[in-house]
């Protein structure tokens, strides 16, 4: 174990597995910021550890503002708090299945540190496989099942992997948290993949400079989706009916922001516009064989009453 890493606990469930996220770049829908978070809450982990920040982040660099400032709180002039950087591992035993999950800020500097830290927390939790998480924003429909892209560490993983209605990455460009990651991992002979959400969003300033688009800022829609993959793979059991439930009402909300654009600014048309975005999507739903086999068993007891 790193310096500085601090563990408080050791889980001892047979099968471990870790779902990760950061305050970053490839944050779209807050994917990446936001599961982790509402998972610490809705399955009651406990923190078992952090990394420590020194040596990771920049205060400021020209031109920034606030971008990479950490967060302050003054009352009457008074300091209430600052929030400083955070890299920590959470942990809750789900029926005998183990889930850690980590919720961190994007480190600014000292990478290979970083990742030999996280790398060191993985082995010490007895992690068997880690899922990195991002959320990336792009013009498809906002009712359709959201595309997933994938990279992985290990080839053997692929396989796999492709059972889980995703696209394996052909991306060239900036890396993130996620893609170093990624290849790093594999010198450490770690079973660890990115799962990158895409996220609706919608640009209409070239139609109307009273409305520059629409983009969603906490996609639950692709939050359960994720997580429907991971209950599957991982085993987890766990309860997802409040992140349909708040799927469900996003599409609601949705379908009610187009109608009051189509109400008041006509001349974007956005109806065609959303028209034209479907019918050149190709959706790939997740549909395991035991969803499969429990949607024919619904719909053969319907039949029946």
């Amino acid at each position: 174990m790193t310096d500085w890493v601090t563990l408080h606990h050791k889980p001892q469930a047979a099968e471990i597995y870790m779902i990760a996220g950061w305050q970053q770049w490839a944050d779209a829908g807050s994917v990446s910021s936001g599961l982790p978070k509402y998972l610490i809450t809705h399955t009651r982990a406990r923190k078992v550890g952090e990394m420590s920040p020194d040596g990771f982040y920049l205060f400021q660099i020209p031109s920034t503002h606030h971008l990479l400032r950490p967060e302050v709180n003054f009352e009457e002039g008074y300091s209430r708090r600052i929030e400083p950087h955070k890299n920590e591992f959470f942990y809750a035993d789900l029926d005998g299945k183990g889930l850690v999950i980590f919720a961190g800020d994007e480190p600014h500097m000292n990478i290979d540190r970083y990742a030999d830290g996280f790398f060191s927390a993985i082995k010490t939790l007895g992690v068997r496989r880690a899922a990195l998480i991002g959320g990336v924003y792009g013009a498809m429909p906002y009712d359709k099942d959201r595309e997933v892209s994938c990279t992985y560490s290990l080839p053997r993983m692929k396989a796999e992997l492709s059972d889980y209605a995703v696209r394996f990455s052909n991306y060239q460009g900036g890396a993130t948290i996620g893609s170093y990651l990624v290849d790093a991992a594999e010198a450490y002979e770690i079973e660890l993949f990115v799962f990158n959400a895409f996220v609706p969003a919608y640009d209409f300033s070239q139609a109307s400079a009273s409305v520059q688009g629409v983009r969603i800022e906490h996609d639950y829609k692709a939050w359960y989706e994720l997580m429907r993959r991971f209950n599957h793979m991982f085993g987890l059991g766990i309860d997802l009916s409040d992140l349909d439930r708040q799927s469900e009402e996003l599409i609601s909300s949705l379908d009610a922001k187009i109608e009051e654009l189509e109400r008041t600014l006509p001349q974007i048309n956005v109806r065609g516009y959303l028209e034209k975005l479907s019918s050149s999507f190709v959706e790939r739903p997740f549909m395991p064989l035991d969803d499969v086999w429990e949607r024919e068993l619904g719909d053969l007891f319907d039949e029946d009453e």
